[in-house]
This record gives structure tokens, C-alpha cells and sequence, in this order.
């Protein structure tokens, strides 16, 4: 079975030679231009390992491999960008990286760091879903690999678009969610039509929480969203 790798990368000069070669080698490469829809891309690929640029158009590489670190924790992440100073380097590793490659490198230090980090992870004997655990919403439970939300004898199916959401909103817990940021990681867009279609699964969403105390889905005109949870 082939390695997968998920690339996110906008230069699309440098994009088409590293998919190609990384193919050539023996890879399965799905190369995405930004971070739209990411935590649905990852779901249905199932990469082994995350390649991610820095620098890329409306939600940047390092809040990318946050979010798929919260979700994913053993899913090798390889940050790629020109930077180089030291705060740089730190970020990438508090934002769930787990190697960083600088601009300009060669092919062959690439394929040593990726073969590395595969290796580590399977020496580790995880998955690449392994770690997605239920999460606690006030008095309810979360349960991603499921799509459900639970309280008390009660269960909620969620779709799988309120899901997406509620993952986003969950890994911004007691944070402001920017809401284009949100509609990227989702939709893959900020389109009018998708702007409407977050407000009807936000109200759906407002509806499951109900009157627990500990839950609140708060609207910040002009902003986006504040995940308010107290456990």
C-alpha cells in the first residue's frame, strides 16, 4: 500500500515538481492549493502525512496544522517555508509540527524527512484517526467518530456537514473563530450562498445545545464566533 501525503502548497510551479517526483517515488500525493475544507479532505484521503507550505492564501499553514494536530495528534506533520528565524521554527512546532523544511531544499532532503516521520509513526504503531477521542460539551459529549451528540438518555445524529462545523468550532473552544476562516475550512469559500448556509447550520447547532449553561454559541457582528464552553 502506498504512503499517502497530503500537500498544500499555492506556488504551483513548485507544487507540480514536488507531486511529481514524490509520485514517481512511489507516493500517493493529493496536492490542495489552500487549507479549504481540510478537516474533510483529510477524512476521505486518509493521508499517513501532512505536507503543509507556511504561507498560504486565507488561513496560513501553521493555524492549518494546529487544527489537524488537535484532531489528528499522531498524524506526522512537515512544515515547508522560506523562513527562517527561530520564532518561526518554534511556531511550527507548537502549531502540532512535527519536522520544518526551509525554502530552497532538494528533493532528496524532502524524501529523507518524510521516510523519517513515517517511520517514526508506524514505530509508534498509530493511525492516522487514532486520537480522535469524544469531546465534553458542558453536560454533553461529543462524539466525532460517530457524528453524534449525547445527553443524558438523548441522542442527537448530526450531519456531516454539522459536524465539520462543530469540529472547527471545537478546536477554538473559549476562542473567537474568525467567520470567513471558518466558512474556508468548511465550504472552501466565502461565497454569499455559503455565508447563508453556515447562518441555518449555526441556528441548527444553537438548537442541539439547547438550555445547557454550559454551551453557548455566541455571534460577534462583523467578527465571526466565540465557542463559549464550560465544562
Amino acid at each position: 500500500m502506498k504512503t499517502k501525503i497530503l500537500y498544500i502548497e499555492d506556488e504551483l510551479s513548485m507544487a507540480r515538481i514536488v507531486s511529481e517526483t514524490l509520485s514517481s517515488r512511489g507516493y500517493e500525493v493529493m496536492h490542495r492549493e489552500d487549507g479549504g475544507r481540510i478537516l474533510d479532505v483529510i477524512s476521505s484521503f486518509g493521508p499517513d502525512l501532512c505536507l503543509l507550505d507556511v504561507m498560504l492564501p486565507a488561513i496560513d499553514g501553521f493555524s492549518l496544522g494546529s487544527m489537524i494536530h488537535n484532531l489528528y495528534p499522531a498524524l506526522p506533520i512537515i512544515f515547508i517555508t522560506a523562513k527562517s528565524q527561530t520564532t518561526d521554527v518554534v511556531s511550527g512546532f507548537s502549531s502540532g509540527g512535527t519536522d520544518y523544511i526551509r525554502k530552497p531544499f532538494s528533493m532528496e532532503e524532502l524524501m529523507v524527512r518524510i521516510d523519517n516521520q513515517i517511520r517514526l509513526s508506524q514505530n509508534k504503531q498509530t493511525g492516522n484517526n487514532e486520537g480522535v477521542s469524544d469531546i465534553q460539551l458542558g453536560s454533553l459529549l461529543y462524539i466525532p467518530s460517530r457524528l453524534e451528540l449525547q445527553h443524558k438518555q438523548t441522542v442527537i445524529k448530526l450531519s456531516n456537514r454539522e459536524a465539520e462545523i462543530l469540529n472547527v468550532l471545537c478546536m477554538h473552544q473559549n476562542q473567537v473563530i474568525d467567520r470567513r476562516k471558518l466558512l474556508q475550512l468548511v465550504w472552501g469559500d466565502d461565497s454569499f450562498f455559503h455565508s447563508r448556509n453556515l447562518d441555518v447550520y449555526v441556528r441548527k447547532l444553537r438548537e442541539y445545545f439547547g438550555n445547557d449553561c454550559g454551551v453557548e454559541l455566541i455571534t460577534l457582528k462583523g467578527k465571526g464566533y466565540h465557542f463559549s464552553v464550560r465544562n
